[in-house]
């Protein structure tokens, strides 16, 4: 565990040298220069240029003027003045800008906006700059993500020296996509005035992948945290950082060098954590020989903080899990068959649970909610495209567990509740029918993933056939609130056969008449598992109920089709007329 735990630090180094030693920087560093000295000449505050090569790749490039000295934010919102909206989730509705870098963005958005459209992302795109040209850079990178089609390549955007721009809450929007979060690379000196002037203010908060570099090495860090804090410690011990300009040209190609030559002879550290040995040696390849000098304690307690931190990585719910999931779902569709042959249904076998393999599909049960909660919340922390492609991706496999599943949550809440009623009912005035205020699973029950799940269905239309097949012996009833319908019809009926109250009676009369017209709509849309006329079922119980208050002389369509069983293998072999 703790051999796993000092990886997330001193994989920084080796990422860093990895970077360094691609070329891309100096490539890139010679770009930038040659257009700062073409920009010399003109009179915008902001300026850019995009270039191509044989390969296919494009980069863009951009230069200003401002570079944001005195940092500031703006407040932005889920409205359409903000350019950047589509960042915004249910969890995230709001967030703050540089205002300075925004303002600049938005002097040129016309100009912005058709460069946008005229990036093809199908091919390998990089986007640049230095100073507050690297933020322009960044919000530029971020409309490109908005308009990218899942068949797209990511863009990739490397600052330089280029200040923070955003406050928590966009860093946490940007993070919660591990997407998004890998497109952007910024290359920060620890003696660079820009960095250390947006760091020093707290408001402001790092996103993406800093690699942290001087002219004696460089090393990664990714978690937001992270990256705060060593800034911070690294200009305490270099008073004088915030004084000195920084030369990325020379520091790049430095880097460039020794990452070729494997120029760096790590200090002897010994530390009796390793997680602690980790740590100071990427911090002693930044160039801080102050660190060896550390107490142990202060370099224990900055370990501990980092570690908090280290891993609160986004939560990307892995196939891995998903395969498990699989197992599970498998596992109840074999306890469904199992109930079916029983001639009860699954439904109500484990409504009733006469057998000691329900308690099995109980935690069965309670690992497919856990996972599918995680997922869910997952969905809504992802910025609003983002969001969409996720729940597009995973929601046939969400469907298919909501309809298998809470078939089985509906069953256990009416089964509590009647032993709560009847653990309460001690006397005979109080044996009524509960308020259906109380026992109403769809209002009052319903944990809050399956409302979400249904939701996106409904929003999604290239998913609205999920479930649907002519195999209809074999489907599960596309409505997963069925049984909860069928519950309340069957308080309706036990209410009409005790109450004389006769505006009770009244209501549920019309309930009855509404779960009638409600179940033949969804017969006749073969959107119901033929499992619902085994003779077993709390279904066909309520039929039973149903007929006996209503009379033989009950004719309607539903009515003459539940009045001859023949009828239901016909539904099953979609051979019924329905009229």
């Amino acid at each position: 565990m703790a051999h796993n735990e000092a990886k997330a630090f001193s994989g920084g180094l080796e990422s860093a040298s990895y970077v360094a030693s691609s070329g891309i920087l100096t490539s890139l560093w010679k770009l930038i220069s040659d257009l700062y000295a073409e920009a010399q000449s003109s009179n915008q505050n902001l300026f850019w240029k995009t270039v191509s090569n044989e390969s296919g790749l494009t980069v863009i490039m951009f230069w200003t003027t401002q570079n944001h000295d005195q940092p500031a934010l703006r407040p932005f919102s889920d409205t359409n003045e903000n350019p950047f909206r589509f960042i915004c989730s249910k969890r995230i509705p709001d967030f703050s800008l540089s205002h300075s870098a925004i303002s600049l963005f938005n002097q040129y958005g016309t100009d912005l906006h058709k460069l946008k459209s005229e990036t093809d992302l199908k091919k390998p795109v990089i986007v640049t700059g230095h100073g507050g040209g690297g933020s322009i850079a960044s919000l530029f990178t971020l409309w490109l993500l908005e308009k990218m089609d899942p068949t797209d390549k990511r863009p990739l955007c490397i600052t330089f020296g280029s200040p923070l721009i955003g406050d928590q809450n966009f860093q946490k929007a940007i993070w919660q996509s591990s997407n998004w979060n890998s497109c952007f690379l910024h290359v920060a000196s620890l003696l660079d005035p820009l960095v250390s002037s947006s760091i020093s203010n707290n408001s402001f908060s790092p996103f993406g992948i800093f690699l942290l570099c001087s002219h004696y090495g460089s090393t990664c860090f990714e978690s937001p945290v992270s990256v705060q804090k060593l800034l911070n410690l690294t200009s305490q011990l270099n008073n004088q950082g915030s004084q000195q300009n920084c030369d990325y040209g020379s520091i790049v190609e430095n880097l460039h060098r020794k990452a070729i030559c494997k120029d760096f002879d790590g200090p002897n550290i010994s530390h009796s954590n390793l997680l602690q040995e980790s740590l100071a040696l990427q911090l002693c390849a930044l160039g801080f020989p102050q660190l060896l000098h550390l107490q142990e304690t202060d370099l224990k307690n900055l370990v501990e903080e980092l570690k908090k931190e280290v891993p609160k990585q986004k939560k990307i719910i892995p196939n891995k899990r998903l395969d498990e999931m699989k197992i599970l779902m498998a596992n109840l569709e074999w306890y469904k068959k199992k109930s079916k042959k029983a001639g009860i249904g699954y439904y109500d076998t484990f409504r009733d649970q006469p057998f000691s393999r329900d308690i099995d599909v109980t935690g069965y049960i309670k690992a497919l909610n856990l996972y599918w909660k995680d997922m869910v919340e997952e969905a809504e922390k992802q910025p609003q495209k983002e969001g969409a492609v996720f729940r597009t991706r995973w929601l046939y496999a969400g469907t298919n567990c909501r309809r298998m599943v809470e078939p089985l949550d509906i069953a256990r809440y009416y089964k509590d509740k009647e032993t709560e009623n009847k653990k309460s009912q001690s006397i005979v005035e109080d044996r009524r029918p509960q308020d259906k205020k109380t026992e109403d699973y769809i209002n009052n029950g319903r944990p809050e993933h399956y409302k979400q799940l249904e939701k996106w269905l409904k929003e999604d239309k290239k998913s609205q056939s999920i479930g649907r097949t002519n195999n209809v012996e074999s489907i599960l009833t596309l409505d997963s609130c069925f049984w909860a319908h069928v519950e309340e019809a069957l308080i309706s009926c036990k209410t009409l056969k005790i109450t004389s109250d006769d505006a009770k009676k009244l209501e549920a009369i019309y309930s009855l008449d509404e779960f009638e017209k409600y179940v033949y709509g969804s017969l006749k849309d073969y959107a119901v598992s033929p499992e619902i006329f085994l003779e077993g079922s709390s279904f066909m119980r309520w039929w039973r109920e149903y007929i006996g208050i209503k009379g033989a002389s009950h004719d309607t369509e539903f009515a003459n089709f539940m009045k001859n069983p023949t009828n239901y293998k016909k539904y099953m072999e979609r051979a019924y007329n329905f009229l």
